[in-house]
Formats: structure tokens, sequence, C-alpha cells
């Protein structure tokens, strides 16, 4: 039971992470049609810039306490990681929204390319590694053990989804956001100005990568230029598991991937002697995602609607 315990809450801190990436895709896909193949490198952003602005800490400011260090990490983190994102809607994507749906595609690829290259520039290629900001006394939970900073990302990943939703639900940005989704074309007769809402799409998107970058370094305690890539795929993977255009599917198919990863690498690997262990848990994300492309396209959340005239 221990171990279950132990893996469940894994699970949850890697599919918090997910999930707060997915809902990028998500958001973008539900406005656009378009999956923006370079959000994982916003992350990668989101991540170096904190850490820069730790070691700015570290230099002028020193001594202070290890939330506060990561608060100001994580707010300064976010407004540098809108603005690129929007910077790639405005000069990469908003000439292609009537191109065929193969163009922004390869131009997504080719915008994440751009980004990595701009990171090892800057940063450098080698693995940078992240301060441990937090006490490395874990927590017991019912016999499992779960680290301070992954309490923290637990708890910052829970109020972010949070506030999305109110946002979503409860605002007039978030009534704009889903008659765009809906109709962009009545929506502009309507007087919603279609730009505006993509523009604040793509900045709440990169603005909970960041947070997830900033944490994914705290959690791993190293970053580098190519760290995107991978959690990037997966967060893809988690909006099509729960339904890509559906934020709530988003957060679901999250948790439930970094759940599946978990539980896979735990026991899979053992009744495996250890062939698909740890080491292999990334090939979870896949056989999830073409079971779910082959058995359930739509994903869990998702509804079959037919294409836009």
């Amino acid at each position: 039971m221990e171990t279950f315990i132990q893996q469940i809450l894994n699970g949850l801190v890697l599919g918090s992470m997910y999930a707060l990436v997915a809902l990028g895709y998500t958001m973008v896909y539900g406005v656009l049609n378009l999956i923006n193949f370079a959000h994982g490198d916003v992350l990668m952003i989101g991540a170096m810039v904190g850490l820069s602005l730790l070691k700015l800490l570290d230099a002028y400011a020193p001594g202070l306490p290890g939330y506060l260090q990561l608060a100001i990490a994580i707010l300064g983190a976010i407004p540098v990681a809108m603005l690129v994102n929007i910077l790639i809607e405005r000069v990469a994507y908003r000439r292609l929204r009537n191109a065929p749906r193969l163009a922004p595609l390869i131009t997504a690829i080719g915008v994440s390319i751009l980004l990595q290259t701009f990171a090892m520039m800057i940063w450098g290629r080698s693995p940078l590694p992240f301060p441990q900001l937090l006490s490395p006394e874990p927590i017991s939970i019912g016999g499992a053990l779960i680290s301070q900073t992954q309490v923290l990302l637990l708890v910052l990943a829970a109020i972010a989804m949070f506030s999305l939703v109110l946002l979503v639900e409860r605002t007039r940005m978030g009534r704009a956001m889903r008659a765009v989704a809906e109709n962009p074309r009545v929506a502009g007769l309507m007087g919603v100005d279609s730009n505006r809402v993509i523009v604040a799409t793509f900045a709440i998107g990169a603005a909970l990568a960041a947070v997830a970058g900033v944490m994914w370094g705290a959690n791993y305690a190293s970053i580098t230029f190519t760290m995107g890539v991978l959690p990037g795929m997966k967060a893809f993977c988690a909006a099509v598991l729960g339904g890509i255009g559906n934020i709530y599917g988003a957060m679901i198919g999250g948790i439930l991937l970094g759940i599946i990863e978990a539980l896979g690498a735990g026991y899979i690997g053992d009744l495996t002697g250890g062939f698909l262990g740890s080491h292999y848990q990334d090939i979870f994300a896949f056989v999830v995602l073409i079971l779910v492309l082959t058995l359930r396209p739509s994903g869990i959340m998702g509804e079959r609607v037919a294409d836009r005239a």
C-alpha cells in the first residue's frame, strides 16, 4: 500500500506539470484549431529566466527565504514567457490563420528549433543546476514521502487551474474566448475582438507554462535548453487524452497521464524485471496516445464536431 500511495503522489506531481502545459495546448487549439508545438519551449524559457533571476537574487539579495525566492522567480518568468508567446503568435502564426493546416504545423516546429537555438546561445548547451531553495526534509503521507517542493508544486498547480476555470467561466474575457472558440466569424459580428482574444489566450498559456518550467527545475534540480521537448510532447499527449480543446479534459488528461507513468514505471517495471522500469517510463505516454487515437480520437471529454466552414 505504501508503494501504491508513493506512486500516486509521484503521478500527481508529474501530472500537475503536464496539466499546466496541456492547458496551453488545448486553449490555443480551442480558439485557433492550431497545435502550437513550440509551447514546450516556452516552458524552457520560463525555467531559464527563473534560474537567471535566482542567480541575481543570490548575488544582490542573499539570505532571502526559499519560498520568497521561488515566488520572485515565478513572477519574473511569467511576463517574459508571455512576451515570447505573444511574439510567436504575432510573427509566426497570425499570417497563417487561413493557410492550410500543414503550414502552421511546420512553422511551429521551426519556432521550437529557433527558441532552443536562442536559449543555447544565451544560457549555453550544458545542463544547468537549479538551486534547491526549500528544505529537503520530506513530508510523510501514509508511509509515502513527498518533498516540500512537490507540495508547493501541487498547490500552485491547483491554484492556477482553479483560477483559469474562473477566468473562462466567470469573466468577460472568458466569454469572449468561448465565443471565438465556437465561431470566430459570428463572435466578430457580435463585437468581439478576435485578435485580442487570441493574444490573451497565448499569454495565459505562456503564464501557466512558466509556472510549470520554474517548478520543473526546482523539482528536478537541473535544466537545459532542450528540456521543453519531452514535457511538451507528453503534455500534448495529455491534451489529446483528455480531449483537446476542452479545458477540463486537459487537466484530467495531465493528471491521468502522470499517474499512468508513475504506476507504469513502478509496477510494470517490477513485473518485467526492470526492463520497463523508470528508465523507460517515457514510452507509457506515447502508448496511451496511440490507444486514445485508435479507440477514442476525441479523447475522454472531447466531442465529435464537424469541421468549420
